[in-house]
């Protein structure tokens, strides 16, 4: 390019030199010059300010007489504009020294005579060549899939962008094959492209970029715990729920279902928890254990000739003075039969009356109360016996010692249900005196096993 452009330079000094001696009037200009009719002469065409990307590859354009020049941004030439010039730095424009020499062309003597234009050129009406505008007035031979772009004398055909030339012809660019364009995927169209992004991200503001959707916050399609994770999120349910099927709504738990260990009596199941209920004559302790209500401490409503018994479960009055003629009263809940009395000759000396209650089904063999003498006689033996009550055998006696004895529960019983027990000691020395005392021994089986 550059010896091109020193060859137009001098063909034009050439012209003028022959044009002073011969005197031969020139109406048409070089390549890369045009005519000025004000000054009557051709001016260099600065090619750096009309052509688009004159210089590609990042080297800087630089006007010379009749062409131009690409050269490296760094790169330093010295350029003559007018002859006898002093030389004068312009570095503030692409790093040029620039210095004047002689016109390349002066004006013809008679620029009012007929001209005669190059082809791409046309005669104006100041008699001055000046450019055809292919692309405006039609006279281009583009392709309609091609964009004409007029050029000084001529005109060049491009593809659109998005479109490269391939022969003749403008094919589409797939802009999905040059990396890296989307971040997730990559859709060609026509002369262009667009980027998609994976379910649970969206395009960021510079359409190449997915970032993260936080589903929780912009529409939370959880029924109640809402957790964002990349690309997703997941839904938990508050205690007491369960995810159901779809992995968004949560179901109630019925935990009494899931477990018979929940509550001691029963469990009930509610919205998102479960409670624990006792029987009647039962309190709720700890949330799920069952406890015996005293009622003899908090409603009791036996008469005053009564005194209250409480049992697991519930409660009974008993008269407060048991003894049955002939006996008599004579400390709470004992009764003697007076010696003085014939009939009691053949009755046992005294009747203790005692109450106790035990839970259901309880674990057999088992003892559940003591019997022992309250008076001792000196050279006397002792023994214990099931006087009444043990029809169905439920109980065995176990003499313990000299003086006392062990009731023993040998058979479980179910409430609930009252038995009364006749305890005997019989008491014998060894002059023959005998005498019995009997404990009668009210046991109160509860409904429960609590």
């Amino acid at each position: 390019m550059l010896t091109a452009m020193f060859l137009a330079a001098l063909i034009l000094i050439t012209v003028h030199s022959q044009e002073t001696e011969e005197t031969i009037t020139y109406t048409q200009c070089t390549d890369g010059y045009e005519w000025d009719p004000v000054r009557q002469r051709c001016k260099d065409i600065d090619e750096c300010e009309i052509v688009p990307d004159a210089c590609k590859g990042g080297m800087k354009c630089v006007n010379h007489y009749g062409g131009y020049l690409c050269l490296p941004r760094t790169a330093q030439i010295i350029v003559n504009e007018r002859e006898e010039a002093a030389a004068e730095s312009t570095s503030g424009r692409n790093n040029v020294i620039r210095r004047t020499p002689a016109d390349p062309q002066r004006a013809p003597p008679n620029p009012t005579h007929q001209i005669q234009c190059a082809a791409g050129y046309e005669q104006s009406d100041h008699n001055v060549c000046q450019d055809i505008d292919e692309c405006a007035t039609g006279t281009h031979s583009c392709r309609a899939d091609q964009v004409c772009v007029n050029l000084r004398g001529s005109f060049t055909c491009q593809c659109p962008p998005g479109y490269q030339k391939r022969g003749e012809q403008c094919v589409d660019i797939d802009e999905c094959t040059l990396p890296p364009y989307c971040h997730h995927r990559c859709v060609n169209t026509p002369g262009s492209y667009y980027c998609q992004c994976n379910a649970g991200f969206q395009l960021a503001s510079n359409n190449h970029t997915c970032v993260d959707i936080n589903e929780c916050d912009a529409n939370n399609p959880c029924a109640q715990q809402c957790y964002n994770i990349l690309g997703s999120f997941i839904c938990q349910c508050n205690p007491g729920f369960e995810l159901s099927s779809d992995r968004i709504n949560c179901e109630d738990t019925d935990e009494c279902r899931t477990s018979s260990y929940l509550c001691q009596y029963q469990c009930v199941n509610e919205p998102g928890k479960f409670s624990c209920v006792c029987p009647e004559g039962y309190q709720v302790v700890g949330g799920r254990t069952c406890q015996d209500i005293n009622e003899c401490e908090t409603t009791n409503e036996c008469r005053e000739d009564e005194i209250c018994w409480n049992y697991h479960g519930g409660f009974r009055c008993y008269p407060r003075n048991p003894c049955q003629e002939p006996y008599v009263l004579t400390s709470e809940n004992r009764c003697v039969c007076p010696v003085s009395n014939a009939i009691c000759r053949e009755l046992p000396y005294s009747v203790v009356y005692k109450y106790m209650s035990i839970r259901s089904d309880r674990t057999v063999p088992s003892d559940i109360f003591q019997i022992q003498a309250t008076t001792i006689y000196p050279n006397t033996i002792n023994t214990f016996r099931i006087k009444s009550g043990n029809e169905n055998g439920e109980f065995y006696l176990r003499q313990t010692s000299a003086v006392s004895a062990m009731l023993v529960l040998v058979k479980s019983l179910s409430g609930p249900r009252e038995h009364i027990v006749d305890l005997e000691m019989l008491t014998v020395n060894s002059l023959n005196y005998r005498t019995s005392s009997v404990l009668r021994l009210t046991i109160i089986v509860g409904p429960y096993a609590f």
